[in-house]
């Protein structure tokens, strides 16, 4: 039985997702940065969390191979970082402010959250390879609202007059 994809893709969109850049450093010190909404928790003991990347991307090589990695989580204010790091250019490090982590990987300024991984196991998932990290490191900023993607668009958490979430609330910048 075959799933008309595009159906299967609008339905997946149903569920709301943050926002991470998942950043390394590659080979002769190349900064690798890519946008996804794939990240997950795995596992407490240990510390494990997991994301994919589409087996098409062009720094998916250099992702394999590198020595460790940072999930950034991204938050409401982000969403032009979040543009840029899911475009496939070389120019994507331009003006972007970070500092270094574990394995020499890049964390965001600004982020909600990094997680500073190792590599732990990588698997086939289909049209994409699944990452599971084994975290080292993490931190936490808890004075911003997450980038939440949800029907193919930015959304954010937000409230209106009482105590109620209006949720989801389109951005409008």
């Amino acid at each position: 039985m075959s799933l008309d994809q595009r159906s299967f893709r609008s339905a997946l969109s149903q569920f709301a997702t943050g926002v991470a850049v998942i950043t390394a450093r590659g080979e002769a010190n190349a900064l690798i940065g890519m946008t996804m909404s794939s990240f997950n928790s795995v596992s407490l003991d240990p510390p494990l969390i997991l994301f994919s990347v589409d087996r098409r991307a062009l720094s998916l090589a250099a992702m394999q191979a590198a020595d460790g990695y940072a999930v950034n989580i991204l938050s409401r204010g982000q969403e032009a970082l979040s543009n840029q790091f899911a475009k496939a250019s070389s120019d994507k490090w331009s003006n972007v402010s970070h500092s270094i982590g574990h394995a020499e990987a890049p964390l965001l300024a600004g982020a909600l959250a990094h997680f500073e991984c190792a590599p732990y196991a990588q698997y086939d998932g289909g049209d994409h390879v699944i990452f599971v990290g084994r975290v080292v490191r993490f931190g936490v900023r808890e004075d911003e609202e997450p980038l939440v993607f949800f029907r193919g668009k930015y959304q954010c958490l937000g409230r209106q007059g009482g105590s109620e979430p209006m949720w989801p609330l389109p951005i409008h910048y």
